[in-house]
């Protein structure tokens, strides 16, 4: 593309928040106009989530990457709030799913219907049939239901019936969970947790941020004042873009060390997947385009360690010592970022 056309196509990008621009699938994005895109979406989500930086961006990384959110915390620090601003701010598909013991897989993929009328079976499509899906409360639903998931997280597509039906592009799942009342829940399987590129905690507001939302929310729900800043088209250009974001192959055999390493440490029984490293990589990849980089660099990867990884991981209880699972693996990483060796070279 010339210079004209590039900065054509990036004016078009720049237009105000109210209208956003809608560039087609064949529209490349350049460094400004990437970085004006997701500067729209992290001042958007943060209108409602108030001093937590940290997890609005993991959010993002998780919509670019192509990866699924998990939140998990303690009730009221605001895990479906930002998985419903997210949401906001995108000009998409949205659906939220209340997970409760009595739903249904069938509620979640669709069904096969009778049409007397035709006098066949035709297909109605579920929850899951949208560009956001918000999953609240994920745990308080049965095995059999939370499975239901694993084919459109993992593939982007559900069968039912022997039938396939491709969902929606893009599509992120956005779960979250309580991890401390476990009466009348059922904890994800480690093939659930495995398809999860990030999980990350709110954690409290600071004293100013629970102030501040005091004085703002005690009669206005922010997320009424919320309107989309960018388009689905928009957001599959962007993850386009953070897709050819180099990494060096010094850096992927790093990435590979990390990974081995976890599958070999004493106090970790079940190690990274295959899957796991390869969704460290896009979310590397994101993490430098955020920071306005055509290449991935070590702090990429050691900043995103934990978070792709622990969620996976399992601790040996005989390594647990009375801590908690949790801690051993936070822990064993710790430790293994310190001791695997870090490549020099990051840009060849």
């Amino acid at each position: 593309m010339d210079e004209t056309a590039t900065t054509e196509a990036a004016t078009r990008l720049r237009r105000s928040d109210t209208a956003p621009a809608r560039p087609g699938l064949d529209t490349p994005l350049d460094a400004e106009a990437f970085a004006d895109l997701t500067g729209r979406i992290v001042a958007s989500v943060s209108r409602v989530i108030d001093g937590k930086p940290d997890a609005v961006r993991s959010a993002l990384i998780a919509l670019l990457a192509e990866g699924h959110l998990l939140i998990e915390d303690v009730p009221g620090v605001g895990k479906t709030m930002l998985a419903r601003a997210l949401a906001a701010s995108v000009d998409a598909d949205v659906r939220r799913i209340q997970f409760t013991p009595d739903l249904l897989p069938g509620d979640i993929t669709g069904v096969s219907v009778f049409n007397p009328v035709q006098r066949q079976f035709e297909f109605t499509p579920g929850a899951v049939f949208a560009n956001i899906v918000i999953a609240d409360e994920i745990n308080r639903s049965s095995p059999k239901t939370q499975s239901s998931l694993l084919e459109a997280m993992e593939e982007r597509q559900v069968t039912v019936d022997g039938r396939t039906h491709v969902l929606p592009s893009p599509f992120l799942v956005v779960a979250t969970q309580n991890p401390l009342e476990m009466e009348g829940t059922y904890a994800l399987p480690e093939a659930q947790r495995d398809r999860f590129l990030l999980r990350v905690s709110m954690g409290y507001p600071d004293a100013a941020a629970e102030a501040l939302m005091l004085r703002q929310r005690d009669t206005v729900n922010p997320l009424d004042g919320l309107s989309p800043v960018v388009s689905a088209r928009q957001v599959t250009a962007m993850i386009a873009w953070a897709r050819s974001v180099h990494i060096a192959p010094a850096l992927e055999e790093y990435v590979v060390a990390l990974a081995q390493a976890t599958r070999s440490h004493p106090d970790i029984r079940l190690g990274a997947s295959p899957r796991a490293t390869l969704q460290l990589v896009r979310a590397a990849k994101v993490r430098a385009a955020l920071d306005a980089r055509a290449y991935v660099i070590p702090d990429d990867i050691t900043a995103l360690l934990s978070p792709v990884f622990a969620h996976r991981l399992i601790a040996n209880r005989s390594a647990a010592g009375g801590r908690a699972g949790a801690v051993v693996v936070t822990d064993a990483l710790e430790r293994i970022a310190a001791g695997v060796r870090v490549p020099l070279a990051s840009r060849t």
